[in-house]
């Protein structure tokens, strides 16, 4: 052989082969071309990129080697392209499978592409034209909604081509795994506690604009909006800002103070001054708020959709912070709109931390409590967060004095030490939580797997660790892949401070603030794996869903110690997929009673809709599977009480003693024509329009269930809330 030298780069396989052989590849286009072995290593190199590796010097040694003595071998003067396709890929199989693999998928891309961007056409003439139900965040009939919307259809066509196995593109497609958000999950993470007070102070960069840190309310209110936008818009799921008092306390301060000064400068008595200050930020909160509430639930993000937003509050004790909170509250409660016709907005989502010490009966915030329920009774909002009641979240707080927000409707972070990591290093060592995030969650549909587990008559176990390992590999991949992204593509995030450790330099790799992101294993359809297992429900019975779930934890937690990857269970909010789920087990095993009978399965590990219990019952059920789903979980009952605030209070304390995450569910129903509101009204009493604005919890957020006479949720969601009597 002659000498083979290589010129390489992390970026670069390119080779330079000192002596020409005689042979002509013939190309698809009939077109010949001399052979060049430079431009198999440049073809492969993009396969191990594909594939997340590269090729050492040895390894490419032995490739070139290879493919030269097989093309030798043949004695051909000329060799289609094809047959050098198998010569390359035969030549890998020995050198790296996985590249080979890579190889393989990417030379047939034509073929696939022809597929793919039929199926893309086909579902963008139905976007087009009907619209889409798959996320009632987003509204289908805009035209920058439908453009993204095409555009995600694509974009999953390429994960699943690029990304996922055969195997798990199986498991997806036929519904035993349910791999969520794929249209976004190749470039970007998930559910946020976004550090918005780190990114605000000493100032910071957007948009190639330097924003010095503001020195008024007003002001704060109007950069955090844009902040909040932006950063939201690179990421998918919920965008949360924790304790969102705190953050505006120091600005309530300075405007203070500020107008305090004018006022006496004025030659106002200073009392007088105060008081007259006092009143203009007032009103600086609540037009801040309203203006969030503008901006937050009418301008889409470039996803198409409203972003996600949740505030959590409720917990600060001075006199800005404690008027944050109350003012939140009361613009929440009185709604938008023109007078008469006032109703309330979706966005941002508001959750109440609840402190036994500071809202129990007598304590030093009772009064925001009584605001939070009388806010909860007219628009849902607040759903409300134990940090002194059972279970891990609060015992973070207790020992550490650390709040874990939910991150959207019901996701929640996994502890992350400062100095050791998963584990405290030390009794001093304390976990972070504000600036971390998730990077995505695939469900498991456990009736599936039971219904596979008996038709093969295999153990029900080993078929269920077959999927968790799939979900596994998806997620160490996940992880590996996102590592490689830049920081230009959240700036705020990744270098003004948005995630813990975010100082980086636009072209720095994201990969060293992954160790602290949490990936999710969702659960679904507990009630239907009980029905499946022996006819009962999880009213009736419930042992073997718990028995499973408690498997699942367990493996989890290896998964987790074995990988040094944050897992955690999620109990996955099922919107499209409730009726997906029931679709694909129809497919496979058909109609069971209780199991596909109805257009929907049910949400997590939540009792059956259609149960006629109390609520006292129903929060005594779920509270079985509540420590078991820590990455996420959300509880709610439906309060059939017209705004009886003392049953109310009564049930929300019972949820907070009980260390809950607890939503108020009602169903809101608001007149277009003449103002008129009432619990669940189809019809309007007074003026008889149909022409209603109606909210209902979509699962663990609020959505219109009619808006102009149209519904932004899909048939099976409809379906479930038609039938609802203990949520």
């Amino acid at each position: 052989m002659d000498v083979l030298e290589f010129q390489s780069s992390k970026t670069d396989f390119s080779l330079v082969y000192q002596r020409v052989i005689p042979v002509k590849v013939i190309k698809k286009d009939g077109s010949r071309e001399a052979f060049q072995i430079q431009k198999v290593i440049h073809a492969v190199g993009k396969s191990a990129y594909r594939a997340m590796t590269e090729l050492s010097e040895e390894e490419k040694e032995r490739l070139c080697q290879g493919v030269i003595e097989r093309v030798e071998e043949l004695e051909y003067d000329e060799i289609p392209i094809s047959m050098m396709h198998n010569i390359v890929e035969g030549t890998l199989e020995e050198i790296k499978p996985a590249v080979a693999k890579s190889y393989r998928d990417y030379r047939n891309y034509k073929q696939d592409f022809v597929r793919m961007l039929d199926d893309v056409y086909k579902k963008s003439q139905s976007i087009m034209y009907i619209g889409d139900k798959e996320n009632s965040n987003a509204d289908s009939a805009l035209v920058s909604t439908k453009r993204s919307l095409i555009f995600n259809q694509l974009n999953k066509q390429l994960y699943e081509k690029f990304f996922m196995t055969p195997l798990e593109i199986q498991a997806h497609k036929d519904g035993y795994i349910y791999v969520h958000d794929m249209s976004s999950r190749r470039d970007t993470m998930n559910c946020c506690l976004f550090d918005v007070k780190n990114v605000l102070t000493g100032g910071f960069e957007m948009g190639n604009i330097w924003y010095n840190e503001p020195k008024t309310l007003d002001v704060a209110f109007d950069v955090i909006g844009d902040i909040v936008l932006s950063a939201a818009s690179q990421q998918y799921g919920g965008f949360t800002v924790p304790s969102v008092e705190f953050i505006l306390e120091p600005y309530g301060e300075k405007s203070y103070k500020k107008y305090v000064d004018k006022y006496i400068s004025m030659g106002m008595d200073k009392e007088k001054a105060k008081e007259a200050a006092y009143e203009d930020i007032v009103r600086e909160f609540e037009q801040g708020f309203q203006g969030w509430e503008y901006k937050f639930n009418t301008v889409a993000s470039s996803r198409g959709d409203y972003p996600f937003i949740t505030v959590t509050a409720g917990t600060g004790t001075g006199r800005f912070a404690k008027l944050a909170t109350r003012s939140l509250l009361k613009v929440r409660r009185e709604g938008q709109g023109k007078k008469g016709y006032k109703k309330p907005v979706l966005f941002p989502k508001i959750v109440f931390l609840y402190d036994e010490n500071l809202h129990g009966k007598g304590k030093p915030l009772e009064d925001l409590f009584e605001e939070g329920i009388l806010c909860s009774s007219k628009t849902m909002y607040p759903d409300w967060l134990s940090l002194t009641g059972k279970g891990y979240i609060s015992s973070m707080y207790k020992k550490y004095g650390q709040i874990i927000s939910p991150m959207g409707c019901r996701a929640f972070l996994s502890p992350w030490y400062k100095r050791g990591g998963m584990h405290p290093e030390d009794e001093k060592d304390t976990p972070v939580f504000v600036g971390r995030f998730n990077i995505g969650v695939v469900s498991l549909h456990l009736p599936m797997i039971l219904a596979k587990a008996r038709e093969e008559e295999r153990d029900f176990y080993e078929t269920l660790d077959e999927y968790l390992q799939l979900i596994r590999q998806i997620h160490i991949r996940t992880y590996e892949y996102l590592g490689e992204m830049r920081a230009s593509t959240n700036p705020l995030a990744y270098c003004e401070g948005g995630f813990y450790g975010g100082n980086l330099k636009l072209g720095d790799k994201i990969k060293p603030l992954l160790k602290t992101a949490t990936a999710s294993f969702g659960i679904t359809a507990l009630q239907e794996l009980q029905e499946l297992y022996n006819g009962k429900s999880l009213v009736e019975d419930g042992k073997f869903a718990l028995e499973v779930m408690e498997y699942i934890h367990k493996r989890v937690i290896e998964f987790k110690e074995e990988d040094g990857n944050l897992y955690a269970i999620y109990a996955t909010p099922a919107e499209n997929l409730c009726g997906l789920q029931v679709e694909q087990f129809r497919a496979k095993y058909g109609i069971i009673k209780g199991v596909s009978d109805r257009p929907y399965v049910s949400n997590g590990f939540h009792c059956h809709v259609s149960e006629n219990i109390s609520p006292i019952e129903k929060q005594n059920l779920e509270a079985r599977f509540w420590e078991l789903c820590n990455g996420g979980k959300i509880q709610y009952v439906k309060y059939p009480i017209d705004y009886n605030l003392t049953a109310m209070k009564t049930l929300v304390r019972r949820a907070m003693t009980m260390g809950f995450y607890e939503g108020v569910n009602l169903s809101l129903a608001y007149c277009d024509d003449c103002g008129h509101e009432e619990l669940e009204m189809d019809i309007c009493p007074k003026c008889k329009s149909q022409n209603l604005t109606k909210i209902d919890r979509m699962n663990g957020y609020l959505s219109y269930s009619r808006v102009h006479g149209d519904t932004r949720l899909n048939k099976a969601k409809m379906e479930e809330i038609r039938e609802r009597k203990s949520m």
